[in-house]
């Protein structure tokens, strides 16, 4: 595949410029790595040679992937995914190399993606954040936290039209009761995605921890926090954080 090809992402057309169209590019680049990492597993780790030069996997914008030399020219025109996935395959557990892969990719898609989004105002680079954070990300999905997401909208689809998710994993929460205060300059409707503190430590929500929601007072917490794991989260129908715990029930 020539150079031309590589960087349009689909054999043609400009580059992606507004928030849904370079929300559209990243979701097909996106479906083309799960490809090569579920579905075409067996081709794509035949293709992942230790014996051939640096080698790294690509996804386009019209959903096909490719495992192919990097990019000649310097600097490249778009971001490089990461070099060399093929050395480290004979050397580590497969499912472990391929969440390796896994996490090099989804870094990748999200440098490619606010490539595009360079000239995006503050409020477009937050929603198109937005709008990427609702699709797990390439590494859940491979490593079987996808599934979780799949419970999460179940869960809220259930509650009746209520705001709160009841699944508790790595989507943002939103609450009302233990937020800060926007930061000036976004829009009014931004409150809806305003940081989120933990009802413990008061530590700012972080995607890369497990945090859990408390169906009463609709607090976040740490999982840690609360002893609380992701595997017992799991088992737990409706949760009760230790301050809601200690209330007198009510007759």
């Amino acid at each position: 595949m020539d150079a031309s090809y590589r960087r349009a992402g689909s054999g043609g057309g400009s580059a992606p410029r507004s928030v849904e169209d370079i929300f559209k590019d990243y979701r097909a680049r996106r479906s083309a790595i799960l490809r090569a990492l579920t579905h075409d597993v067996e081709e794509f780790y035949a293709q992942c040679d230790p014996e051939k030069e640096n080698l790294c996997l690509y996804g386009y914008a019209n959903e096909v992937w490719e495992v192919a030399l990097p990019a000649e020219e310097v600097p490249t025109e778009l971001p490089e995914p990461a070099l060399g996935i093929n050395f480290a395959r004979d050397g580590m557990n497969r499912r472990d190399w391929l969440a390796l892969v896994a996490v090099h990719s989804d870094s990748w898609l999200v440098s490619v993606a606010f490539y595009y989004a360079a000239r995006l105002n503050r409020n477009e680079r937050k929603r198109l954040f937005s709008m990427m954070n609702e699709l797990p990300t390439v590494f859940e999905v491979v490593s079987g936290g996808g599934k979780q997401y799949r419970e999460r909208d179940r869960s809220a689809s259930d509650n009746n039209g209520r705001n709160k998710l009841s699944v508790k994993q790595t989507s943002e929460p939103h609450i009302e009761n233990n937020t800060r205060e926007p930061d000036e300059g976004y829009d009014e409707d931004d409150g809806d995605h305003s940081e989120t503190l933990c009802g413990t430590c008061g530590g700012i929500y972080s995607a890369d921890e497990f945090w859990i929601g408390c169906d009463m007072c609709e607090k976040w917490y740490h999982g840690k926090c609360v002893k609380i794991t992701p595997a017992k989260a799991e088992s737990i129908k409706q949760y009760k954080c230790p301050s809601c715990s200690k209330r007198p029930r009510l007759l």
